[in-house]
C-alpha cells in the first residue's frame, strides 16, 4: 500500500455558489455548485489567463474570487475555452467587453461564433442569446506561455469535437476539462463527439507525467494516473454497447440516454 501522502488543497473563499481552492502555486480552481464548470486562474509571471468562465448568472461570484487573490476581471489577459458547451463559456461574453483576448479550439471557435444552439446546448443551460468572441483560434501543438507556466494545447475530442486540453508538462498540470473527471468519471459523448475519439484522447493523456488533474467538474485530484485507467475502462464498456450509444446520439433524440448510460458506468462520486 502506498504511503504517499494526498496534496492538501486550501479553501481560501467558500459561499453558497462556489469555492475558491488553491491547487498550486498561483493556480486556483473556482469550483461551482450549480452546473456550471470550474474554473481556473493562473497567475503567470508574463501574463495571467483564466481557463473555462462559466455560466453568465456565476459571474459576479466569479468576479468575487478573482478579486479575492488580486486579479480582478480587467487584469486577465485571455480567457482560454476548452469546449463550446456553454456550461464552461456562458460568462465569456462579460470578458469581451474588456480588453481580454478569448481564445478556443477551431472547431469549437466556429460553433461559438455562429452560435450554433445546439452544439452550445443552449436549451439545457438556458443561457442568455448573446454573441460570444473569439479572438484566437488555437489548434493542436499550440504553446500559451505565461511565464512561469507553459501550456501546451492538445486536441482531444470525444466528449465534442473540439475539446481540448491544456498541459504544463513541467510542472505536472493537466487541465481536462470534459475529457478525464476525479475518479475515472466521463464527460459524456455529445453530438460531435465520439467515443473512438473518446478513447483515443484518453491514451494520449496516460502518457503523460501528470501530477494534478484540474478537470471541468468536481474537486481536484493528486492521483490522475489512477483517473485514467479508471475512464479508459468505462469507455471501453460504453463502445461496447453501440447500439444503445447510436441510438442517444441520434439528433432528434435527447441527451438524458447517453447521459443515462455514462451515469451508470460513473459511480464514484467526483466530489
Amino acid at each position: 500500500m502506498s504511503d504517499r501522502k494526498p496534496i492538501p488543497f486550501p479553501i481560501l473563499l467558500n459561499n453558497e455558489v462556489c469555492s475558491l481552492i488553491q491547487a498550486d502555486e498561483d493556480v486556483y480552481q473556482i469550483r461551482f455548485k450549480n452546473r456550471a464548470a470550474n474554473a481556473y486562474l493562473m497567475r503567470g509571471s508574463a501574463r495571467t489567463i483564466l481557463i473555462d468562465v462559466g455560466l453568465s448568472t456565476n459571474y459576479p461570484h466569479l468576479v468575487e474570487c478573482l478579486n479575492h487573490v488580486g486579479c480582478p476581471p480587467e487584469t486577465i489577459d485571455m480567457v482560454v475555452l476548452s469546449h463550446e458547451h456553454l456550461d464552461h463559456i456562458g460568462a465569456a461574453f462579460h470578458f469581451n467587453l474588456s480588453r481580454t483576448y478569448v481564445a478556443a479550439h477551431r472547431l469549437a471557435a466556429n460553433k461559438i461564433m455562429l452560435r450554433d444552439d445546439f452544439s452550445m446546448l443552449r436549451k439545457m443551460f438556458n443561457e442568455p442569446n448573446v454573441p460570444i468572441n473569439v479572438d484566437i483560434w488555437l489548434e493542436e501543438g499550440n504553446l500559451i506561455d505565461l511565464g512561469n507556466f507553459r501550456l501546451n494545447v492538445m486536441h482531444t475530442p470525444g466528449h465534442t469535437s473540439a475539446c481540448i486540453t491544456l498541459y504544463d508538462q513541467d510542472k505536472g498540470l493537466l487541465f481536462a476539462a470534459d475529457t478525464l473527471r476525479p475518479g475515472g468519471v466521463m464527460g459524456g459523448i455529445f453530438g460531435s463527439g465520439s467515443i473512438a475519439d473518446y478513447i483515443q484522447s484518453l491514451e494520449r493523456i496516460k502518457g503523460l507525467n501528470s501530477r494534478i488533474l484540474l478537470s471541468g467538474h468536481g474537486r481536484l485530484s493528486d492521483t490522475p494516473q489512477d483517473d485514467v485507467v479508471i475512464a479508459l475502462q468505462r469507455s471501453h464498456a460504453l463502445l461496447a454497447d453501440t447500439a444503445q450509444l447510436f441510438d442517444a446520439l441520434d439528433a432528434r433524440a435527447n441527451f438524458e440516454p447517453i447521459m443515462q448510460s455514462v451515469r451508470d458506468l460513473n459511480k464514484l462520486d467526483d466530489g
